[in-house]
């Protein structure tokens, strides 16, 4: 079985609707798929109706933002097979409340600079709960004034040291709940937590601290971003303390700060194994 654990629609920040999104797992020989939408479950009704449609079995997820205090780093944890999601919409209402107000306040400073409408950025935006920074991109592409995504000019907008909307960048990590408070909820939600892409946010530390005190349950081993040295450091690490390791594409489609399909990155069949059967054993 091919399990890509790890993707996003427009209902975050992808540039493909959820059936889009299925339909190219099929097609790719993916068995089975999470959509992991950043702080939303906006997606699990929808995308279990065309899972079945499509003949794709569909893992319940969500990928949460969260904020390591004590290294002042994001961290994003992947919760699955979540079997009582209610109690998390509390806290992805929250932080996407914050990503909304954010994105509106970047998207304002843009406009007054380059002369785009809330329009323009709201056409790429409409589908998903807040504004982006790839919605704003895609307006400015689209009216000429650049030609990439992740390129000078989104470094110009959005790096946070001198970038245009360097105050929201720079303090976006304080909009995020505490990584132990989101685990947390994953587990009063009876879901599985598993830190996402460690590489990204350099969270080697925190996986170790985590797994030490058995607050993690598995590690995102199989990402785009990890390098063969980095991944042996992660599979050592999930061997010793014994938590699950999995993969997935982390597919935006249009999106991606790089190219990659679904089904580019995979989990393995005892790992997806103890991810469906976790509250059952």
């Amino acid at each position: 079985m091919r399990a890509d654990l790890h993707c996003h629609t427009t209902i975050s920040d992808g540039s493909l609707g959820i059936s889009d999104v299925i339909q190219q797992a099929v097609r790719n020989e993916v068995d089975y798929l999470a959509i992991t939408d950043h702080d939303t479950l906006a997606s699990l009704a929808r995308s279990a109706v065309l899972g079945k449609r499509y003949g794709v079995n569909i893992v319940p997820a969500v990928e949460l933002s969260s904020y390591d205090s004590k290294r002042g780093r994001k961290a994003h944890i992947l919760c699955y097979m979540p079997e009582k999601p209610d109690r998390l919409e509390g806290l992805c209402y929250r932080t996407t409340e914050y990503r909304k107000n954010r994105g509106k306040s970047m998207a304002f400073k843009v406009m007054k600079k380059f002369p785009i409408t809330l329009e323009n950025i709201m056409k790429y935006a409409s589908s998903s709960k807040a504004i982006y920074r790839c919605h704003i991109m895609h307006a400015l592409m689209e009216y000429g004034y650049t030609t990439e995504l992740y390129g000078n000019l989104y470094d110009e907008i959005f790096n946070p040291k001198d970038g245009l909307c360097k105050e929201e960048v720079s303090s976006e990590e304080k909009d995020y709940p505490e990584v132990s408070f989101v685990i947390e909820l994953i587990h009063a939600a009876r879901g599985v937590a598993v830190l996402a892409h460690p590489k990204v946010y350099d969270s080697f530390d925190l996986l170790v601290e985590l797994a030490q005190n058995k607050k993690i349950d598995g590690v995102e081993v199989w990402h785009r971003s990890i390098d063969d040295s980095g991944e042996k450091k992660l599979l050592e690490i999930s061997k010793e303390y014994d938590i699950i390791t999995t993969g997935g594409s982390d597919f935006h489609g249009y999106y991606n700060h790089y190219p990659v399909q679904i089904g580019s990155r995979l989990t393995p069949q005892n790992s997806l194994d103890r991810i469906l059967n976790f509250n059952n054993t």
